[in-house]
C-alpha cells in the first residue's frame, strides 16, 4: 500500500524543471543588472509571416541588455481599422523581456528591427512586414508622444490581449487591470489562434 501524500513531501507525480534549464535561466539572468520587464506585440502580414515574426524574435534576443523570456502563440486575425478582405490577415504573437534598456532605447530598437525587415509607414493602418510595439515597460506610465505607456490602445486589441494572456494569465496592465478582465470585455472576433505555427524562443 502505497503511503498518503504529505504536504511537504515532493509529489511524486510532478516532473522538476532540470537543473541545467534553471542555470540556463539564471545564468542569462545575471548578466543583466537590475532588468525590468517588458511586453512587446508583434505583428505581421506580408511574406513569409511567421518567418518575419521569428526573425524579430531572434533580433529582440541577439539585443545587449536585452533576454526574451517568453513567446505566446500565434495568432491570425484580420487587419484592424480597414475594411475587410482589403488586406491579407496577420499573424500576432507577445513577446514578453526582461532589460536593462530604458524605454527610450527599446523603442528605438524596435523600430530598428521593423527597418530590418523593411517595414513601410505609407499608410496608417497599411500592410507592413512587421509591426514591433512596446505595450508596456514596467509600471511605467508616460504620455511622451513618441512612446505612450501603457500603448494607448492595447486594453480594446483581443490581438495583443489574447496571446499576451496566454503567457501571462496573472499580468496586469498599468492603469487598465487585469488583462483577463480587458480580454473578457473585447470581441475576439477575427481572431483565432493558430494552433499550428509555433514560434520559438530563443536559445
Amino acid at each position: 500500500m502505497t503511503a498518503p501524500f504529505k504536504a511537504g513531501q515532493s509529489d511524486p507525480t510532478v516532473q522538476p524543471v532540470p537543473t541545467s534549464v534553471v542555470e540556463q535561466v539564471d545564468a542569462a539572468d545575471s548578466t543583466l543588472s537590475n532588468p525590468k520587464r517588458a511586453v512587446i506585440s508583434l505583428g505581421s502580414n506580408l511574406g513569409n509571416r511567421l518567418e518575419t515574426l521569428q526573425g524579430a524574435v531572434d533580433a529582440l534576443e541577439d539585443t545587449p541588455g536585452l533576454r526574451v523570456k517568453a513567446v505566446s502563440p500565434v495568432y491570425e486575425t484580420e487587419p484592424w481599422g480597414v475594411d475587410p478582405g482589403s488586406q491579407p490577415s496577420y499573424f500576432n504573437a507577445v513577446v514578453v523581456v526582461k532589460t536593462t534598456l530604458p524605454p527610450a532605447s527599446l523603442l528605438e530598437r524596435a523600430q530598428a528591427v521593423e527597418e530590418a525587415f523593411h517595414r513601410v509607414r505609407d499608410e496608417r493602418w497599411g500592410p507592413r512586414t512587421i509591426d514591433v510595439d512596446i505595450v508596456a515597460y514596467a509600471d511605467v506610465v508616460s504620455d511622451d508622444p513618441a512612446l505612450t505607456l501603457p500603448h494607448p490602445r492595447a486594453h480594446e486589441r483581443a490581438f495583443v490581449l489574447a496571446p499576451w494572456h496566454d503567457v501571462e494569465p496573472e499580468a496586469q496592465l498599468t492603469g487598465r487591470g487585469p488583462v483577463a478582465h480587458l480580454l473578457a470585455a473585447v470581441t475576439r472576433d477575427g481572431v483565432a489562434p493558430r494552433a499550428d505555427l509555433e514560434l520559438r524562443l530563443p536559445e
